[in-house]
């Protein structure tokens, strides 16, 4: 199924594998940030990616 919602919730430690593995979707700052208007239908299997190697477990999507 396509992912229709990303979030992050609290405890990020800003390690950047997020925004190393989908670029298109996860913007580093202080700590990472969903990119706005992305069809994240399009990148289903790197938000997944991302959320299985994310070392604190705050990647959340809904399909």
């Amino acid at each position: 199924m396509a992912i229709k919602k990303v979030w992050i919730e609290e405890g990020c430690t800003a390690c950047g594998l997020c925004e190393d593995i989908c670029p298109e979707v996860f913007k580093l700052k202080d700590e990472a940030t969903i990119i706005e208007g992305v069809s994240y239908a399009d990148y289903t299997e790197k938000i997944k990616e991302a959320a299985d190697n994310c070392p604190v477990e705050v990647i959340k999507f809904s399909e």
